[in-house]
Order: structure tokens, then sequence, then C-alpha cells
């Protein structure tokens, strides 16, 4: 039996830490090592503690959840985030997803999905609520205005657009990164493709390496920006 995925919540209200960590610790794959109640003590856990997947809620004292993104999926701690977000279109989404955060959850999204999120962000997927992904990407790589529409205060600065990609997308690349920015899963592409999923896999994996993306996630925005999702179905 493998070792049960191991998982840090931050998140500055202890009731939804609790609610989290009942629902995760029933998972028999899935174990709670620590929690944290801002974002510094949550830099702090998860060198402390290495855990496989950190849940981190966006709007934390000390240190917002942006920065703590930015700072795990830099960092060698080899941690994948999860960004926890109250709203469906949180200005904050489009920089945590460019700092290479494995996925977002709504925290209304209910069980299932917070445990599909765990165990999606470890096997180096996204597959978290795809027409909720899918709505979320179509708002965030509109312009600079939808990256940053609403907040309290500043907040940190949204990225810059992505660089070119370190080699060009094939034709057939760019309509499997459109298919991901929609959302769809490797075997959904295959069907609508009429390839095998593991061709679909090796093209993904390419497009990751041409485009310098870390996952799935990155690989929608690019294809939202570059215009690959339009037209898909």
């Amino acid at each position: 039996m493998s070792a049960p995925i191991r998982v840090l919540v931050a998140d500055d209200q202890e009731m939804v830490r609790r609610g989290i960590r009942r629902i995760l610790s029933g998972q028999d794959d899935i174990e709670v090592v620590g929690e944290a109640a801002d974002g510094e003590a949550a830099l702090a856990q998860a060198r402390a503690l290495r855990p496989d997947v950190a849940l981190v809620d966006v709007r934390m004292p000390r240190l917002d959840g942006i920065e703590v993104t930015r700072r795990l999926c830099g960092g060698p701690e080899g941690v994948r985030v999860v960004v926890v977000t109250t709203f469906d279109l949180d200005e904050y989404v489009y920089p945590a997803l460019r700092y290479g955060a494995s996925g977002f959850l709504l925290k209304r999204s209910g069980p299932a999905l917070l445990v599909e999120a765990v165990r999606a962000a470890v096997a180096g997927d996204s597959l978290i609520s795809p027409s909720v992904t899918v709505r979320l990407l179509k708002h965030v790589t509109g312009g600079p205005a939808s990256a940053h529409a609403s907040g309290p205060g500043p907040g940190p600065r949204a990225p810059k657009a992505p660089a070119p990609p370190h080699e060009e997308l094939t034709a057939r690349e760019k309509e499997i990164a459109g298919h991901v920015a929609q959302g769809l899963t490797n075997a959904d592409i295959a069907r609508a493709l009429f390839i095998s999923p593991g061709t679909v896999k090796t093209h993904v994996a390419a497009i990751q390496r041409k485009l310098g993306a870390r996952n799935r996630v990155g690989v929608a925005v690019h294809a939202w920006e570059m215009g690959y999702a339009e037209g898909t179905p």
C-alpha cells in the first residue's frame, strides 16, 4: 500500500480548517499533517513538514495566498498548491495560476471536489470542476483589468503575459491545447480527435515542455490567451 497523500491546510478561519481536516481525514489515502492560520505560518509549516499538497486560502493575514503560492511553487520543497477562493471570479486566481498553482477550488464546492482536488494535484493534473475552470479562464485571460477587477487594496501585482513558446506548437498540439483549455480530460480529447489517450498524454507533455508550463492549468491559460481555445467544442 502506498503512503497517504500528505496535506497542509492554510486558512485563517479555524472552522474552515476544521471542516477540511474532517473531510480529508475520512479518506484512506489522505492525511492532514498540518494547519496554518496565516501565510507566514503556511510557508514555515510547508518547509518543516514537506507536504505533498498545500490547500491555500487566497486571503490570509501576514502573507496572502498568492505570495505563498509563488514561493512554494518556485521553491525546492516540491509542494503542489491548490488555491482556495470564495468567489467564482476572484481577482487573485489569474496570478495564482501564473505562479504555478496546480488548480483552484471554490469553498462551496463540497467534499467530493475537495478530495478530487488533492488527488488531481498529486497526479500532476488539474481536473478540478472543468466548467468553473473554463469560466474563470475566460474571465481572467480577457485582459489586465480582469486580472484585478475589484479586490480590497492594491493586492499583488499580476504577472506579465507569458513569453512566447520555447518551441512553436504544431497544429495538432494547438488543437489539443485548446481542448485542455476547455477542461477536457485526456480520455475526452482522445474521443474527440479519434486518437488514443496515450497519444494525447504524449502531446500534452510536449506542449508543457514547449510552453514551459508547470501543469495543465498553465497550458489552459496560454491556450486562452493565444486563441487556441476559440472554436473548440
